[in-house]
């Protein structure tokens, strides 16, 4: 097999791994309007991402109305990234907790009211690297570079499922406790199912003998 169709199943291969930690898309924001998006991210990963509106007027500077704030939280609340009424930016951050970290973005309100495509590109672990500075520094040839783009991109895949099976054990673990405190709900709402039955017939009891019916 030549180096030619080698490199080109390595290419075919890393960028179908790759693409599970890429999050690239476009969407429309209504001033006056929040949206939000979400990513699984592992602890320790890193992150990368830019955003920027789409100029309505190419050739014109972006208008007023189309400025947006931003926030980049993690699971636990904390910002890793904050703007106010700019029309584009970008972050960085290793993850220091593990779970779904959430961009949100809102623009102030206009009369009458402005829509904007706002283009959004997230990314984290493998395809968060700078493959071309990667390549530049090391000078190293395009079979060694797609070699070692797809050895990363397996590592990462060996470590998201192992992280997979942590999140399934501890959601088998929170199935479990949930089951048991809705055995022990279900048991003592019989008991004072009964409790109540056997009150309210000791009443009847007491009440018709009282008047001699019994």
């Amino acid at each position: 097999m030549s180096n030619s169709i080698i490199h080109i199943l390595f290419k075919v291969i890393a960028s179908a791994l790759m693409f599970r930690f890429v999050n690239s898309l476009q969407f429309e924001l209504k001033s006056g309007n929040t949206k939000c998006i979400s990513d699984d991210i592992k602890h320790n990963a890193v992150t990368v991402g830019k955003y920027s509106v789409v100029n309505p007027n190419d050739g014109y500077p972006i208008p007023d109305t189309h400025k947006i704030s931003g926030r980049i939280s993690s699971p636990l609340g904390n910002s890793y990234h904050d703007a106010d009424r700019v029309e584009s930016g970008n972050f960085a951050f290793t993850a220091a907790e593990a779970g779904d970290y959430i961009a949100c973005f809102w623009a102030v309100d206009h009369s009458p009211a402005v829509v904007m495509n706002v283009e959004f590109d997230w990314r984290s672990g493998v395809a968060a690297k700078d493959w071309l500075n990667v390549a530049k520094k090391g000078k190293i040839d395009v079979m060694e570079f797609e070699l070692k783009k797809l050895y990363d991109t397996v590592t990462s895949i060996h470590d998201e499922i192992f992280y997979l099976r942590e999140r399934e054990e501890e959601m088998q673990e929170l199935n479990m406790a949930t089951n048991s405190k809705m055995f022990t709900f279900s048991f003592l709402s019989i008991l004072v199912c009964l409790s109540v039955a056997g009150l309210q017939l000791w009443h009847l009891k007491t009440f018709f003998e009282r008047k001699k019916l019994l």
